[in-house]
């Protein structure tokens, strides 16, 4: 059995790559596996504003295929994954925060010490505030109306709709790199693609209106002339700042 790879190992191994071997096939489980280590990535107020869609059967794969412009990264994957940013579910991740933490507690809400009616007034109250729009207009007054606050003490300022999309695919792209180092671990190879018809990736997959893709993920093991070229990094010093 192949020794899984520490997280240095892993992260030093992962590249993106474009070819994957023909002949090789995955453990559909090992690659869901690797799914249930993506939802255990930090995510904004714990919201957990994504959905993936683990795409294994050959019709579906031919469509996404097309979708993804053709690209040889979708072409020759033997799976995929779309990572889908779900914004318009906030009501129902709240619902269930404070469901889990009113059962955390146990205990009346009057008994509630302050630390947990503050944990249970964030979902009930700030989230409320934050995520409700109606086509951008309200998002415009609360920045306004947050901005004026600011003048005075720190306060969030990301309260507009394009702010909150921002939000939810920081979040997914967190969870998407945990799944692309937990398949390095394991020996599995990778490519993130923006390149592709989200429109017709929507349809295909025949998600609502709110649904939004942040990335499709082609999987597979990398054939010999599968990574185009050594890796490239501006120098770290160009990077990193010590203040």
């Amino acid at each position: 059995m192949t020794t899984e790879k520490t997280v240095t190992e892993a992260i030093q191994y992962r590249r993106s790559v474009r070819v994957f071997d023909k002949d090789i096939e995955l453990d559909t489980e090992k690659v869901k596996n690797c799914l249930h280590n993506a939802v255990l990535a930090p995510t904004s107020s714990n919201l957990q504003l994504w959905e993936f869609y683990h795409i294994t059967d050959e019709a579906v794969l031919k469509q996404l295929t097309e979708a993804c412009l053709g690209q040889n990264a979708a072409k020759t994957a033997k799976q995929l994954i779309v990572v889908v940013t779900r914004k318009d579910l906030w009501k129902q991740r709240a619902k269930a925060n404070i469901k889990f933490y009113e059962q955390l507690f146990d205990k009346p809400k009057e008994e509630y010490a302050r630390r947990e009616k503050f944990a249970i007034n964030y979902y009930k109250k700030l989230i409320p505030t934050i995520y409700p729009d109606f086509l951008g207009i309200f998002g415009w007054l609360k920045y306004a109306v947050f901005n004026c606050i600011g003048l005075f003490r720190p306060i969030y300022r990301q309260v507009r709709l394009s702010d909150l999309r921002i939000v939810a695919h920081k979040s997914a792209g967190l969870a998407a790199q945990n799944f692309m180092i937990s398949m390095a671990a394991i020996g599995y190879d990778t490519c993130p693609m923006e390149g592709s018809d989200t429109l017709r990736v929507k349809k295909i997959l025949k998600l609502p209106r709110g649904a939004e893709i942040n990335m499709v993920i082609g999987c597979g093991v990398r054939s010999e002339k599968g990574i185009y070229g050594p890796r490239f990094r501006v120098p770290f010093e160009s990077t990193y700042t010590e203040v």
